[in-house]
């Protein structure tokens, strides 16, 4: 499991400019089964990506592909975690 953070480094303004793109994006990976869990960050600095692939790698090219990324309106992080625990509604999660 991978946790994507992204953290918006132009103003808003510039972002929104990408934000349908970027949803697009979003919906392709959750149709995959690549996304798990997403939304953004409060305030309004960025966002959350929780990500099921097979590598770091396969993360690293997921987040080359947003279009926030080619238009460097975000930087990102990737944190990569093996789940161990989770609530009873999430226990699905722990096997992915």
């Amino acid at each position: 499991m991978f946790l994507i953070l992204l953290t918006y480094t132009k103003p808003l303004a510039e972002v929104d400019a990408h934000v349908a793109e970027h949803m697009a994006f979003v919906r392709k990976h959750y149709a995959s089964g690549e996304f798990v869990l997403s939304g953004r960050k409060e305030p309004r600095t960025g966002g959350v990506i929780l990500a099921r692939t097979a590598s770091r790698a396969r993360a690293e090219a997921i987040v080359a592909e947003d279009p926030f990324f080619r238009a460097a309106v975000a930087t990102y992080e990737i944190v990569e975690f093996l789940p161990s625990n989770a609530a009873p509604e999430l226990a699905a999660l722990k096997e992915l």
